[in-house]
């Protein structure tokens, strides 16, 4: 019995849920998203509700219910609340500032790193050193953090290199002398 899956979603106010065939369309305060689903699983509003059900009890049938019901609940939040990433910069000279639509990264390379921010994501620069990545999807957020943070992963002896907030970093010890 998927847990997860059986939790109905309430909706809250502000926000208007349209299911059709194979579609869910979420629209809020923040904008509208849409999220594709499976013909496997049906989704009904029910009241101020969505209720999420699954059509057999195959394993694969299962899996896709709760997943459903997920990414449900994330586009709701999306389009009411958001969501944000924040990524901390560590090393000397290493900064980020946003010209327009494009973000800045110096990361000690011979040039500066220039990223174009996808559709529907804002990029703030708090100091030179933190950043905090915005938007109502939360894998375009997350997948834009995961791409600035490949710029200069954190290395493991010194820290330096672009991080999330929340990262813990194994340092490792250096060379001994004699």
């Amino acid at each position: 019995m998927s847990r997860i899956g059986l939790k109905k979603i309430k909706i809250p106010t502000g926000v208007d849920v349209k299911v059709s065939p194979g579609l869910v369309s979420v629209k809020g305060p923040k904008g509208s998203l849409s999220k594709s689903v499976r013909s496997e699983v049906s989704v009904v509003v029910e009241g101020g509700e969505v209720v999420v059900s699954r059509s057999s009890n195959t394993p694969f049938v299962r899996s896709l219910h709760g997943l459903t019901r997920s990414e449900i609940n994330n586009v709701i939040i999306g389009v009411t609340e958001g969501y944000e990433k924040i990524l901390d910069i560590k090393g000397v000279g290493y900064r980020a500032a946003v010209e327009g639509k494009t973000l800045v990264l110096s990361l000690g390379f011979s040039h500066p790193v220039r990223f174009d921010m996808p559709e529907g994501i804002e990029i703030v620069v708090e100091k030179q050193t933190t950043l905090i990545v915005k938007g109502m999807n939360k894998y375009v957020v997350g997948e834009t953090a995961a791409k600035l943070r490949s710029f200069r992963p954190p290395e493991p002896y010194k820290g330096k290199g672009v991080q999330y907030r929340d990262e813990r970093i194994i340092r490792k010890e250096g060379k001994k002398g004699k």
